[in-house]
């Protein structure tokens, strides 16, 4: 069964409770197991930084899911979460954001499908939590999730 890593974010209404939501809205799934859940960090908006700060996290899933399915479930979720992408910039205010960034150690680019997140290493928000999560993780193509934390620093 791959781990998969999600990376968690939310930046209106109840942040906190949304994440903790969601992560019960996955537990609940079948063929999705929660293995690890980093801790919150309150963090800065990228690019569009006109907005207000975002609460981040990582997500540890054990799935039988295969990578495409396991997006389209992070994308259901974050619909019933109240996420449109409708009428919204790429980095804008979101309820949800559930970005798929690991997928045990494939590396997958297909349309609409790129693991490891093509982001993921720019992003200490992201790193962090997975360093907490599993810190001796290498991360497919990129090197281990220490290192390039540390090269963010």
């Amino acid at each position: 069964m791959p781990r998969a890593y999600v990376a968690l974010g939310s930046n209106l209404g109840d942040r906190e409770r949304t994440l903790l939501d969601a992560v019960e809205a996955l537990r609940m799934e079948p063929g999705v197991e929660v293995a690890g859940v980093s801790r919150l960090i309150d963090t800065e908006p990228v690019g569009l930084v006109d907005q207000p700060r975002f609460l981040n996290g990582v997500v540890a899933l054990d799935t039988t899911l295969p990578a495409r399915t396991l997006l389209e479930l992070l994308l259901d979720v974050e619909r019933r979460f109240g996420r449109s992408r409708d009428g919204v910039p790429a980095q804008g205010p979101r309820t949800l954001d559930l970005d798929l960034l690991l997928y045990g150690d494939e590396q997958i680019e297909e349309p609409g499908l790129q693991v490891p997140h093509p982001r993921l290493h720019e992003r200490s928000f992201v790193l962090g939590p997975l360093a907490e999560l599993a810190p001796g993780l290498e991360i497919p193509g990129l090197g281990e999730v220490q290192a390039l934390l540390a090269r963010l620093h």
